[in-house]
């Protein structure tokens, strides 16, 4: 049987999840001041520490405009925590990278999100494994990656 998008059940569940959002938003962007960052460019640089990334790729991840992410660039390349390299894929691209000062810096600032750690910690490693699976699923990532 079909569920209705509007049945009190599936409307507490959007509400949980944007109070959830919420709450990590207001946490990562206080996290993210603590280390002299705005949340846009605290986001940027986590995805950087990852991996190099092309600016369309940054800027499709991020869903803003590539003209931004060039702005949100250059100010972190000036701090010394991003830079820019050749792509050995493709030479004629520029991906942008974090330096070793902004990957540390990224792991402080991840480190200090204490936000749902300790809720989560209080569920069994079947509930976050099933909260985990569940997830993947509304975002339509069944393998994780």
């Amino acid at each position: 049987m079909a569920t209705s998008r509007t049945d009190p059940l599936t409307l507490e569940v959007v509400d949980l999840i944007g109070s959830v959002v919420a709450r990590y938003h207001a946490e990562y962007d206080r996290a993210a001041a603590a280390h002299s960052l705005t949340g846009a460019q605290a986001r940027l640089l986590a995805l950087l520490a990852v991996e190099p990334l092309p600016m369309r790729r940054i800027a499709r991840t991020l869903r803003c405009e590539p003209s931004n992410v060039t702005g949100i660039v250059d100010r972190l390349e000036a701090r010394g925590l991003v830079e820019r390299r050749p792509d050995p894929a493709d030479r004629r691209v520029k991906v942008a990278a974090a330096t070793t000062e902004g990957a540390r810096t990224a792991r402080r600032l991840r480190a200090s999100l204490g936000f749902a750690r300790e809720p989560l910690a209080e569920l069994s490693h079947k509930e976050r494994t099933t909260l985990r699976d569940l997830l993947q699923r509304m975002v339509g990532d069944p393998d994780g990656s």
